[in-house]
């Protein structure tokens, strides 16, 4: 009984842990529509993890509203979004700012 407790606990101990690269970073939480999402920035890359519980997602519009968190919590235009629906990262142009 013990161990199928921890093994249940352990996914949701995951869940909004930044990856790596962006440990030290400073988490933004961002809503974009129906979507809650912690963002970390550094240097060039942004990081989105959607902390929400939706079902089936789907990825294009999560792709846009992760984007447009990114972009609010950077100052910065979007360029491209990778990742899947709970995870994704964006390379950011600060070179544009965004109003």
């Amino acid at each position: 009984m013990r161990y199928l407790m921890i093994s249940l606990l352990i996914p949701f101990a995951a869940c909004t842990v930044p990856q790596v690269f962006f440990a030290e970073t400073e988490v933004a939480r961002v809503t974009v529509g129906t979507s809650v999402f912690d963002v970390r920035v550094r240097g060039n890359l942004a990081e989105a993890t959607r902390t929400n519980l939706q079902y089936a997602p789907r990825l294009g519009q999560l792709r846009a509203q992760a984007a447009q968190a990114m972009a609010e919590v950077s100052g910065c235009r979007v360029t491209g979004v990778l990742g899947d629906q709970a995870l994704m990262i964006g390379v950011l142009d600060c070179r544009v700012l965004v109003d």
